[in-house]
């Protein structure tokens, strides 16, 4: 799962796998190490939640966490033309969070290391 963090702007790319674990155990996530103990590391996760009415995310400790209401996580994760979801949390008079999370899409031109990337089809590719 990529994370990209911009201003007040959150947006998580999924791979095909990663897609399917979300719909298999409602939770899928990712860890960056910034040294070797627990104190160092940031995990950002995308989380189905029954309850949940929106996109909503929340940021505690070392975690950043995204939620998905369920209808809207089964829908986007069944559907092959849906890319995105979007989401947007207000935390004060005219402030905002946007959320972003989209099916990660294999690049058009190859690069080293990503050659058994399971991203999902690229659209504008000509095969």
């Amino acid at each position: 799962m990529k994370l990209r963090i911009l201003d007040d702007s959150l947006r998580l790319r999924l791979s095909q796998s990663e897609v399917q674990q979300l719909r298999t155990s409602g939770r899928v996530h990712a860890t960056v190490h910034f040294g070797p103990g627990p104190e160092q590391q940031l995990v950002y996760a995308l989380v189905v939640d029954p309850e949940a009415q929106r996109v909503t995310a929340s940021l505690t400790d070392r975690e950043i966490v995204v939620y998905l209401p369920k209808a809207a996580a089964e829908a986007w994760a069944e559907s092959s033309d849906e890319v995105g979801l979007h989401g947007e949390q207000s935390y004060g008079p005219e402030q905002h969070l946007d959320l972003l999370i989209e099916k990660d899409f294999k690049c058009l031109v190859a690069r080293p290391g990503e050659e058994a990337y399971d991203g999902f089809a690229n659209p504008k590719a000509s095969c």
